[in-house]
């Protein structure tokens, strides 16, 4: 061997937040019958995102333009900010790494939520910072155990997303701005609003990007339905903003990458008409879910929590037999949540597809071998 990790890197296990669909595909040879699994858009992106990608695919020879000039200005006034209050990435969670590795060190406390986003606390893991994490209530993050926690622990940094995966629930403006306040002075929240696009006024707050106490990052992997290009953005205080041209990868998104999300981001009569699949297929999902006795959690996101009624031990064999059956669904990793399966919100053919599934799977889950 010729290679010597750090004593940081060589500490931590190989791991992957999650494990992709196509692993489980190789492993159980076939293919899913419905994926819903990913919360992706099944719905596809903007045809005007397609037609703009496909032009820059012929200009792939050359690199994409490092700065995101035009796709950050997009942006700005999308938002009604100034471009400097606006950095991109790939996807949220190169942009949680990125900020990760701006602010946290070895041994600093950081807070988030037992069963929150794992991918945030994989990258405080790798950099070396110590998580300490308080649980869920009534099936939302807890912003006052949070903030508490935070305070307690002198936190440099808060995860906290909104609306919530891998529940669906979400939280009003005025517990987030209580949280703000309730803050210890030298401690950053970052929002994760990944499904934003997809929640109601209620759940989003103003954007202020002059509060240099919150970084909030948003995604074209949802209702833009472009998962596959990796296209994050984050909108804050221009002072943190700035700080991101420190540790980013300069060349991180592709001139296709960029050219599909400005169109996707212009392209609002077919933003309006994926919500409306969404909201469609929720409600499918709900309805399945009742009918076969199991509690819909309601969902401001592009997936349904349902609720099996018993332990981590039943979801988890219900989540077993639905993926035998081809249906790709996913579920909570920590009790108490781990009670439910999350199912993605999918076209008319895959409801069907779980429709025919979910009482199989639930009868085979109540009679393990």
């Amino acid at each position: 061997m010729t290679h010597r990790l750090t004593d940081l890197a060589a500490s931590l296990p190989a791991s992957v937040p999650f494990v992709g669909p196509e692993a489980q595909e190789r492993a159980r040879g076939a293919p899913f019958t419905a994926r819903l699994g990913a919360n992706e858009s099944p719905f596809g992106p903007s045809p005007r995102a397609v037609a703009a990608m496909e032009a820059a695919a012929r200009d792939v020879w050359k690199y994409g333009d490092p700065e995101y000039f035009d796709l950050r200005h997009d942006l700005a006034a999308h938002h009604g900010v100034r471009p400097e209050e606006v950095v991109c990435g790939e996807g949220i969670d190169g942009l949680l790494g990125y900020l990760v590795r701006l602010l946290v060190g070895p041994g600093d406390a950081v807070v988030t939520s037992a069963g929150a986003y794992p991918t945030f606390g994989y990258h405080v893991t790798g950099y070396g910072g110590t998580i300490h994490t308080v649980p869920y209530r009534d099936d939302h993050e807890d912003p006052e155990a949070l903030a508490a926690k935070a305070r307690e622990m002198g936190a440099k940094l808060v995860y906290l997303a909104n609306p919530d995966n891998p529940m669906g629930t979400w939280l009003p403006v005025d517990a987030i701005a209580r949280m703000l306040d309730a803050l210890p002075e030298g401690c950053l929240l970052c929002l994760d609003e990944a499904y934003a696009d997809l929640a109601p006024p209620e759940a989003v707050p103003p954007l202020d990007t002059s509060d240099g106490r919150l970084i909030r990052m948003r995604t074209f992997s949802k209702a833009h339905g472009l998962a596959g290009l990796r296209v994050g953005y984050a909108l804050g205080h221009a002072d943190l903003i700035g700080a991101f041209d420190r540790v980013r990868n300069h060349f991180g998104l592709g001139r296709v990458a960029q050219a599909g999300a400005r169109a996707a981001l212009a392209d609002t009569a077919w933003h309006s008409h994926v919500l409306a699949q969404v909201a469609q297929s929720r409600d499918a999902i709900a309805a399945i879910g009742r009918a076969n006795g199991l509690t819909p959690i309601p969902s401001a996101t592009n997936f349904v929590t349902l609720d099996c009624g018993r332990d981590g031990a039943f979801a988890r064999r219900v989540l077993e037999r639905l993926i035998e059956r081809g249906i790709f669904v996913r579920m909570p990793g920590v009790a108490p949540l781990d009670r439910c399966v999350r199912i993605s919100c999918g076209t008319p053919a895959d409801m069907e597809a779980l429709a025919a599934a979910l009482p199989l799977a639930l009868v085979d889950a109540a009679t393990p071998a």
